[in-house]
């Protein structure tokens, strides 16, 4: 839809209630300055996070109090401790096309993301497919993250791929369970042990 932007004196907004990209945080974004108008009952305008120590800034477009899009938009969070940085990288770029809505991208992303955990941890094959059976020999992980690991090769191949056709798209709710897997894979590869070592550290010494 095409919207004109109407000429006439700036609009006073409302505060919009959203998770900052900057900080994280859920809050109530006050409005910067005055709204413009932008055709129906659309305004477009600028908020600011409520967080004393953040302050982020935010571009949006609200109908009435709905918010309807926002800029920067809202990633998904995840822990980013000890995981290496070339993989952390890669996937990092998932998250952002994911907030974007680039799904194709994302998918693509997330396939290298695993290529990348191939590489660190020396599994071997001619493809990604007998890569990830490779890495069986050399992790020990659930085999419902093997089995994901092997769907998100599917995926990626979707969208990399005229020709494959596994999946009927690629989309949200596919890209929304994708980074949910790789977030736990990524976990149970780089994060778990350190975790169970500082609840080692935490037990009373006799």
């Amino acid at each position: 839809m095409k919207l004109k932007v109407n000429t006439k004196e700036p609009t006073a907004g409302s505060p919009v209630s959203t998770i900052c990209p900057h900080c994280g945080n859920r809050g109530t974004f006050e409005v910067i300055d005055r709204d413009v108008h932008i055709g129906n009952a659309f305004l477009c305008g600028q908020r600011m996070c409520p967080e004393p120590s953040c302050n982020g800034h935010l571009f949006v477009i609200t109908q009435g109090n709905k918010l309807l899009f926002q800029y920067p938009p809202v990633r998904i969070p995840f822990n980013t401790q000890n995981i290496p940085a070339e993989i952390l990288k890669t996937f990092d770029e998932a998250i952002s096309c994911h907030a974007g809505g680039s799904y194709v991208a994302a998918a693509i992303m997330i396939r290298r993301t695993l290529e990348e955990i191939c590489e660190e941890r020396g599994a071997n094959g001619k493809d990604l497919k007998d890569r990830i059976k490779d890495l069986k020999t050399k992790v020990v992980l659930p085999q419902e993250l093997f089995d994901a690991m092997d769907e998100l090769r599917l995926l990626g191949n979707d969208a990399a791929h005229i020709e494959a056709k596994t999946y009927n798209q690629i989309s949200r709710p596919e890209l929304d369970v994708a980074v949910e897997f790789t977030i736990e894979l990524l976990k149970a590869l780089y994060q778990y042990s350190t975790l169970l070592t500082k609840m080692r550290d935490l037990k009373k010494t006799p």
